[in-house]
């Protein structure tokens, strides 16, 4: 069902009409509004990086990785998966929450009157705008993220900030930065469909809407660690 249910939203891609206001209205609410939660969530993540980095090198003089280790698990691991987390708790279950009121509300059927397809009108402007806000929004949590270790570790654990800088830089490479935002676009796909899914075949009056949101919000969760272990495995398996 939920194979069928993507397929069909994404063949409405390429469909006319296409609603761009609904498309702005959801772009806006997954990057804009999610900013604050995944900045804050970035920046003392790298900041707790580098502080457990420096505990566990520390005792074998390998101190100067830091910097490396920081980078790399923002911008492979951290950024998106983080990222993808707050906003499937944060935007999945709005989706979800919206579209099953108006479903136990029949306001869906009432767009169908109106000679409106819900899944073209509700569905398919969300998954492209969730597709294109995540990879936006992990561009600022890698900054943040890095940011976030090198201020740790030029005020608590006596690295100079040039040094700093420039052994980052020197450890990462574009594709750390391309596999990160193309399982952002993953992710915000994933997060978009799920909640547009539960709310969309929700049943059962506001009791209903409420299993649903809570079901968008844990499925995309296991589905968006699950998906970035494939995803992993592809790109960095050697």
């Amino acid at each position: 069902m939920l194979a069928l249910f993507a397929l069909e939203a994404v063949s409405h891609l390429v469909r006319p009409p296409f609603y761009w206001r609904v498309f702005l209205s959801a772009l806006i609410e997954i990057g804009f509004f999610s900013l604050p939660v995944v900045a804050l969530t970035a920046l003392f993540s790298g900041g707790v990086i580098a502080l457990q980095s420096y505990a566990g090198f520390s005792q074998y003089h390998v101190q100067s990785a830091i910097a490396d280790v920081v980078a790399l698990s923002v911008t492979r691991e951290l950024g998106p998966v983080l990222a993808g987390l707050m906003v499937a708790g944060r935007v999945g279950a709005a989706m979800s929450a919206e579209i099953g009121t108006m479903r136990v509300t029949d306001q869906i059927d009432a767009l169908r009157t109106l000679s409106t397809h819900p899944m073209k009108y509700l569905v398919t402007p969300r998954l492209l705008a969730g597709v294109l806000a995540l990879p936006f929004l992990v561009v600022v949590a890698d900054i943040l993220g890095v940011m976030g270790g090198f201020i740790v570790a030029t005020s608590k654990l006596g690295f100079t900030p040039d040094a700093y800088i420039s052994a980052t830089f020197a450890g990462l490479a574009a594709s750390d930065v391309l596999v990160g935002l193309a399982k952002a676009a993953v992710f915000g796909f994933l997060i978009a469909l799920l909640g547009c899914y539960h709310g969309y075949t929700s049943r059962g009056g506001a009791e209903g809407v409420g299993a649903a949101t809570t079901a968008a919000v844990v499925a995309a969760s296991i589905l968006l660690l699950a998906f970035d272990y494939l995803l992993t495995d592809l790109f960095f398996a050697s």
